[in-house]
């Protein structure tokens, strides 16, 4: 199932040309390593628990190095939401 939602999103990647590049260039390593680097890079605060966190999970979420370079290319805004998820609004009442 997991594989399956990893897939899906790499082909929106694809299909929707989402790249991310920082003075103009990126360099994609295809790793857990660069993924997280780049993660924590684009988490306000980069925190260590966030790092530590994303190594340790990195492994069971993506498949392969061709979904690990989609998601480095992924913009910041993007990758962060991808880990985190959608903020959930508040009511104001």
């Amino acid at each position: 199932m997991r594989s399956t939602v990893v897939a899906l999103f790499v082909a929106g990647l694809i299909s929707g040309c989402i790249v991310h590049t920082i003075n103009g260039s990126s360099h994609v390593t295809g790793t857990c390593s660069g993924a997280c680097d780049h993660y924590v890079e684009c988490k306000p605060g980069h925190s260590d628990v966030d790092a530590s966190r994303c190594r340790t999970e990195c492994p069971d979420v993506f498949a392969d190095r061709d979904s690990l370079a989609a998601y480095e290319n992924l913009s910041c805004d993007d990758a962060v939401t991808y880990v985190d998820g959608t903020p959930r609004a508040t009511s104001k009442r």
